[in-house]
């Protein structure tokens, strides 16, 4: 029995206050993450009190200012180079720990967007620091290979950002192309193997000459998860811009951008396990398809905006 209704939240159908995306622990089954998606008009502004939870400030369109005071009551001003779209390249990112309040505000001209990426933040005795990432520090993955290529944008990963709990990164997929694909799962805390992770993505598709889209075109794709006899969900979901889509758990794969459409999606990910790390384990029936990849070139659209 499909549980799409359960999982998918259209654009515009979970918004609160201020915002048009607001996924948080108010959801019946969601425990760990948060995800925040904002309009912002020229001038216009938007507030936050991070509570509980740390926050990674990502611009989807424009450049906004942050204003944060810490637990401390420390002030700390970050402007934010952001970008023209999701599919320009990497933008840098501003991390919000806990027990803060933060202001985002539009300088600009027109109207920007942006996401405020969240987790409960419990592994850490004290909130850590403000922090900002550069645009040239995210580091730029190009994974798989032929139609399987995508790129992946690292800002929120360990190795990158220090964090109590979230995990976070961006995926664009060209046109015509297959991502999050070998089927795989993070829900479980298995040492060294898995790690019990659920996830949210939050997703913008475009026609794949650009924006605006061409008369008449209507930008869509798709994704799936699927759980196991012991804890089973079934999405099979058709995603347009500023959809969501929320993993609790089970096999999640592929998102698939169709022939003429560009799929980018952001992955906000948290679990309670000890350890923050993202290690994930492959549907067994599908594993098999990454050997294929070795014989294979990278799809050369990769990476788009030109940062690598």
């Amino acid at each position: 029995m499909s549980t799409t209704s359960r999982w998918v939240h259209r654009h515009g159908t979970a918004g609160a206050g201020d915002f048009q995306v607001a996924i948080t622990d108010a959801l019946d089954g969601w425990q760990h993450t948060s995800l925040r998606v904002a309009t912002l008009p020229p001038a216009g502004q938007v507030d936050l009190a991070t509570g509980p939870s740390e926050i990674i400030v990502v611009p989807l369109r424009g450049g906004p200012g942050v204003e944060i005071v810490d637990h401390a009551g420390v002030r700390h001003d970050v402007r934010l180079a952001g970008r023209e779209s999701v599919f320009a390249g990497p933008t840098d990112v501003c991390y919000v720990p806990r027990e803060a309040r933060l202001t985002v505000r539009n300088p600009g001209g027109v109207p920007a967007v942006v996401a405020l990426a969240g987790a409960r933040a419990t592994k850490r005795a004290a909130p850590l620091p403000v922090c900002q990432v550069a645009a040239a520090d995210v580091p730029v993955e190009l994974r798989g290979a032929g139609i399987a290529s995508r790129e992946v944008r690292n800002f929120g990963i360990p190795s990158v950002l220090d964090a109590d709990s979230i995990i976070a990164c961006e995926v664009v997929t060209p046109a015509g192309n297959w991502s999050s694909y070998p089927p795989h799962k993070h829900d479980e805390e298995r040492e060294g193997v898995e790690t019990e992770l659920e996830e949210i993505y939050y997703f913008e598709v475009r026609a794949e000459d650009g924006d605006p889209p061409v008369d008449g075109a209507d930008p869509v794709a798709y994704h799936r998860v699927y759980g196991t006899p012991q804890r089973p969900i079934d999405v099979l979901a058709e995603v347009r811009s500023g959809d969501v889509v929320l993993v609790p758990h089970g096999w999640h794969g592929p998102a698939m951008a169709p022939p003429g459409y560009d799929l980018y999606y952001l992955n906000v990910m948290a679990g309670p396990g000890a350890t923050r790390a993202w290690l994930i384990c492959d549907d067994p029936a599908h594993g098999w398809v990454r050997q294929a990849w070795a014989g294979q070139s990278v799809d050369p659209r990769l990476p788009m905006g030109g940062h690598r």
